[in-house]
């Protein structure tokens, strides 16, 4: 994993997400999960394309259910990003990293 991905729990999640100046994109995933596991290197491709610009990190809704409920967690991976303390995007499964970029670009 790369060293711009942070990592995002039940106890930071307000300050490191909701708080931040900075978009926020979250990957919310499990260790069990096959299509997660396949958009991990993304994940890490666009941490670091994105540094300084939106702080991408990940959650583990199996270790952090109370995030994951709180924001209607029903399928894996799904990635949000916050902006303003607010969900702008929502997209659930595997995605090519050009929509995601794509996704990204549209609200810095």
């Amino acid at each position: 994993m790369s060293d711009s991905v942070l990592q995002f729990n039940d106890d930071n999640f307000q300050s490191s997400v909701i708080d931040s100046a900075e978009p926020v994109l979250v990957d919310f995933w499990a260790p069990w999960c096959g299509p997660c596991k396949m958009l991990a290197p993304t994940i890490d491709e666009l941490a670091d394309d994105y540094q300084g610009k939106v702080r991408v990190g990940k959650l583990n809704t199996d270790e952090s259910r109370q995030v994951a409920v709180q924001h209607q967690i029903s399928a894996i991976p799904t990635l949000m990003l916050f902006k303003g303390g607010e969900v702008v995007e929502r997209v659930s499964g595997l995605q090519p990293k050009e929509q995601l970029a794509a996704l990204l670009d549209k609200h810095l």
